[in-house]
């Protein structure tokens, strides 16, 4: 059994530089993880894919980071974040290359296996959620992963300079730039990195950890949840270039640069989302954002004009889903023994990634075989969200939150 010492009777000084650290970890393997979206349209043409195949295409690295999550938060609980990150980010550096090689072939097989495997980098999430957990008293937990949080923008940073570096050094060197920067944010958590004094590593091997996080109610709770909040930031992420060409007529360029902004609206929030949990609560927040969700996927599915009526759409719906995954997790840092944080955000982690890794491939499949266009599929989005709002308040009891253990 491990123990976890807490928080208030140690010293943390340096949370703010392991934060920082961490933050800055998760911001590059998330750009890794989401380096095929961005050239989905380039793909397209140059292989001939189909929307089924493009939609399999930037969806496949979400499935790896999703599941690959559950394993990696419960090494994290053994291991902790100094070591986990660096490994993590290593193994996936040499896929960033190989994807770059598969494309230079112009073979869809290769691009669809270095793709799972590249999804490594995403799996970095569920290190760092109990990493700096550990690192903050629980009153300001939720602060601290939103925080974190924030480093999803590396999907942001995909989408935005993707393209550009492509233009301006070359398809294969882009690739190389980005694995070299795995490596050398590997190197420097490796030396600068430290875990919190507050945490003590667990002796349990992984598979009853997560049998007994399994057992959790919080665990499938908030797994649904983040599958919805998360899953949604993801699924547009990945998709909104290919929706954007498909809808609005725009070049890989302009695509990547409106996608940017949706990723920066719900980075923004997310901190936002963790720090108002801190004061009002994470149901309130969480209730907020799927309300938010449910109204602006209906908003976005009647295709609203250029310039300002779509973009402010977009980024609306991005701010909301911005705000859940902060609250979400919030709540996980909430109620989660401290003992299995790693175990339950692995997890948590995978249903959101998940959540993301489905939508794509409906959204193309609506647009293909039912009818031109995306409303089917942004309108299940917004049935599911008003699900999960009826959830927030029904399925998760008053009780339950009150069962939180001392820090």
């Amino acid at each position: 059994m491990e123990a976890s010492t807490p928080a208030a009777q140690v010293d943390l000084r340096g949370q703010t530089r392991n934060l920082a650290l961490a933050t800055l970890a998760f911001a590059i393997s998330f750009w890794a993880w989401n380096i095929i979206a961005p050239l989905g349209v380039r793909y397209t043409e140059q292989l001939g894919l189909s929307n089924g195949q493009k939609s399999l295409l930037v969806a496949t690295p979400v499935l790896v980071g999703s599941l690959g999550r559950i394993v990696a938060g419960a090494l994290t609980d053994r291991f902790g974040g100094r070591l986990m990150f660096p490994v993590l980010m290593v193994i996936a550096s040499p896929f960033v290359v190989l994807v770059a090689v598969a494309g230079n072939r112009g073979s869809y097989g290769l691009l669809l296996v270095f793709g799972f495997f590249l999804g490594i980098a995403g799996t970095t999430f569920a290190v760092g959620i109990p990493f700096v957990n550990a690192w903050y008293e629980k009153s300001r937990r939720g602060f601290a992963t939103g925080v974190f949080g924030a480093g999803m923008g590396g999907t942001a940073l995909s989408a935005f300079f993707t393209p550009r570096l492509v233009k301006w050094i070359g398809y294969t060197q882009t690739h190389v730039l980005i694995a070299a920067a795995l490596v050398g944010v590997a190197v420097l958590c490796w030396f600068a990195m430290r875990n919190s004094p507050a945490w003590s590593p667990s002796t349990e091997s992984v598979v009853p950890k997560l049998a007994a996080a399994s057992k959790l109610a919080v665990t499938w709770q908030m797994a649904f949840l983040y599958a919805v909040a998360f899953g949604g930031f993801v699924a547009f992420s990945t998709y909104l270039p290919t929706y954007l060409k498909d809808i609005y007529d725009f070049d890989l360029t302009a695509a990547g640069t409106r996608t940017a902004g949706f990723a920066v609206a719900a980075v923004v929030a997310r901190p936002i989302g963790g720090t108002l949990s801190d004061r009002v609560g994470p149901r309130n927040v969480v209730a907020t954002s799927l309300a938010g969700t449910a109204v602006m996927a209906l908003v976005v599915s009647f295709q609203p004009p250029l310039e300002v009526p779509a973009g402010a759409s977009f980024v609306v719906l991005a701010a909301f889903l911005g705000l859940g995954t902060g609250g979400v997790f919030a709540w996980v840092a909430r109620l989660a023994p401290p003992a299995q944080v790693g175990s339950v955000t692995g997890i948590v982690g995978a249903a959101g990634g998940l959540g993301g890794f489905f939508p794509p491939l409906v959204m193309g499949a609506t647009y293909e075989w039912l009818l031109p266009g995306y409303g089917v599929g942004l309108t299940l989005l917004a049935v599911v969200a008003a699900g999960a709002l009826a959830f927030t308040f029904l399925g998760i009891k008053e009780r339950t939150t009150r069962e939180a253990p001392a820090g």
